[in-house]
């Protein structure tokens, strides 16, 4: 594996949603999630990191390194034993806990960190956005937390958006007895018809190197698959989805070169003189105003 990342990043994503629902409130009819009082709709962060999450998955097909800790139809338990056959550590359900953690700690006193880091090495999810790995329930012994570098936060649409109901009908009808009575049945979808979204992102190359060893080659992969998270997500109830920027930052050191903020305020987005109701991305005007960022910080435009 190449190299633990020495230089902070802060980035920022721009996509799009055109007949679609992004990401569904299931505490809302599963209607597109948007702010109230604002109008503007949300995307999750944990929605976005599922869809990375998904393309790592698709690429590596579980290489040893890129494996995938928080996935569909596997317990997390699963991956958590494992860890511990692989190195030898025997897991206690003694209900004693505190007794059981310290004959442990007396036996194997490296057993907690070799665990975090088996975990770390072998899942690249974990290596990336950190995990909480204390999941056994009777047991003494666990795979601990790990904080991530990587953190994203809620995408917000740049203008408000509308949630629209579109009724539509199918010809196939769910039982014998309902055919006898109906040739169609009615259903609903949740769609926005236009919304671009913008989302920003922190990578702490301090996080990488203390406690996950988060990679060259991670740091690459992770660029690639938020470029081409919907590319292999495509569905009918998403609708049309696409990333059009990625923004990256790149600092001098490890700790940085300025506050985030600052870096995020250069990114200016607007709706281009006449466009009333955004449908498409060409009606908005994307700038990076360089002239406040400092000298010392890369800035680079990867879509």
């Amino acid at each position: 594996m190449s190299e633990v990342i020495k230089n902070r990043y802060e980035f920022v994503v721009l996509f799009d949603v055109e007949n679609g629902n992004p990401n569904g409130d299931p505490d809302a009819g599963n209607m597109p999630r948007i702010d109230p009082e604002s109008g503007l709709g949300l995307v999750t962060d944990v929605c976005l990191k599922r869809k990375i999450r998904n393309y790592v998955e698709t690429v590596k097909e579980d290489t040893e390194g890129f494996q995938i800790y928080i996935k569909e139809d596997v317990p997390l338990n699963r991956s958590d034993r494992e860890a511990c056959v692989r190195l030898g550590i025997e897991e206690t359900e003694d209900k004693k806990v505190t007794e059981a953690l310290r004959k442990l700690k007396k036996n194997d006193p490296g057993a907690d960190v070799k665990l975090r880091d088996y975990m770390c090495s072998n899942f690249y999810d974990i290596r990336t956005f950190g995990a909480v790995m204390t999941t056994f329930v009777k047991a003494s012994l666990n795979c601990g937390q790990v904080r991530g570098p990587v953190q994203i936060s809620f995408a917000r649409s740049v203008d408000p958006v509308i949630s629209q109901e579109v009724t539509i009908t199918r010809v196939a009808i769910t039982t014998e007895k309902d055919a006898e009575n109906k040739n169609t049945e009615m259903g609903r979808k949740s769609i926005v018809p236009y919304g671009l979204y913008r989302v920003e992102g922190y990578i702490s190359a301090n996080l990488a190197r203390r406690v996950t060893g988060f990679s060259e080659e991670d740091l690459e992969l992770l660029w690639e698959a938020i470029i081409n998270m919907f590319e292999h997500d495509h569905s009918a109830a998403r609708g049309k989805m696409a990333v059009r920027e990625l923004i990256v930052f790149k600092h001098s050191k490890e700790l940085g070169d300025c506050p985030a903020y600052k870096l995020f305020d250069a990114v200016e987005i607007k709706k281009n003189e006449g466009v009333d109701y955004p449908r498409k991305y060409q009606d908005y005007t994307v700038t990076v105003h360089k002239e406040s960022i400092p000298e010392t910080v890369e800035v680079k435009r990867m879509v």
